[in-house]
């Protein structure tokens, strides 16, 4: 009997990839890039499982490919890149990896608040150019974190992580979600309140909210008009969450003080002259970068697809 084949369209920690060899064929992208959707419907045909990335589009066309294929695997919590809707009516399976990078993103997301408010990269170029000549009183002014209000949009699992390091800094947690989180509440003391008053009353605003056609867009112009211009906005969910252009005038005309994004609207692309401003910290899309999630994370992908072509549900189901 041939064995079942499995596409891996980038290349991922090895002990996934290893779990994946045991069972079945497998091939891997060796191309140090994403492939081309055109790329993609030809390497789809003939296999039954595809462990992806974030950046792979999985839509109708491409499900039709290969009438065999029983789970794509996203290798990444988000899944906005999949339609939920064809595989439901294909008996597709689409998983993903959640909680394995919970406490990396969370941690990014403070990185990134801290390098805003303490000016980390500033004075690191600084350094580097050889500007520092002696201690100066003014130099790099930034802003307190203990103590100030912390604003969390979207309180899932990260959100709810990166909320609990607030509270180690005695900061006052305001948060909005579709739903109440009462445990988080007990757990941090945070305040359940409007989208708009968490706008309106945080020094700090981070974003852990999903991707979808509610929360494209959700802080634009309008929202920047509205939040302090002592201000940071930090960014760790998806880029097309925040206006991107609006988000460059907001920082340029000082309505808020500072920005740090882990992700972009139009990733890999980023606005030109975001990377022009000194008051926004920038990183590639490195939220779960650790050696440790990232493996996690492979061998979880390859768990699921296992269970798939085993005729087992698999554990991170999200259709």
């Amino acid at each position: 009997m041939s064995r079942k084949k499995v596409l891996v369209t980038r290349k991922i920690p090895e002990e996934g990839i290893k779990k994946l060899l045991e069972h079945f064929d497998v091939e891997v992208n060796e191309l140090d890039r994403v492939f081309t959707y055109e790329e993609l419907k030809k390497k789809v045909k003939g296999k039954d499982g595809v462990l992806c990335q974030l950046a792979d589009t999985i839509d109708r066309e491409l499900m039709d490919i290969e009438p065999n294929i029983k789970i794509f695997a996203n290798y990444a919590v988000g899944y906005n890149n999949m339609d939920i809707e064809a595989a439901k009516e294909r008996n597709i399976y689409l998983t993903n990896t959640p909680d394995v990078l919970t406490d990396a993103t969370a941690d990014l997301a403070w990185a990134l608040l801290f390098a805003v408010a303490r000016r980390v990269v500033e004075g690191d170029k600084y350094i580097r150019n050889d500007k520092f000549t002696a201690w100066s009183p003014k130099l790099l002014l930034g802003k307190d974190v203990s103590g100030r209000t912390l604003g969390i949009i979207g309180t899932g699992r990260i959100g709810r992580a990166f909320g609990k390091r607030g509270k180690s800094f005695n900061m006052k947690i305001l948060y909005y979600n579709r739903s109440r989180k009462k445990e988080f509440e007990k757990e941090t003391g945070a305040q359940f309140v409007s989208f708009e008053e968490v706008l309106k009353k945080s020094d700090y605003i981070s974003l852990h909210t999903p991707l979808t056609k509610d929360t494209k867009h959700m802080i634009g112009d309008n929202e920047f008009n509205i939040m302090k211009k002592e201000a940071i906005l930090i960014n760790t969910s998806r880029g097309p969450v925040v206006d991107e252009k609006a988000l460059v005038k907001a920082l340029k005309y000082k309505k808020i003080w500072g920005a740090g994004l882990d992700v972009y609207e139009n990733e890999p692309k980023v606005e030109k002259e975001l990377k022009e401003l000194d008051n926004v910290v920038l990183c590639p899309h490195i939220g779960s970068a650790t050696d440790e999630t990232r493996t996690k994370m492979s061998v979880m992908a390859a768990d699921n697809i296992i269970a798939a072509l085993n005729g087992k549900k698999p554990l991170n189901c999200i259709n």
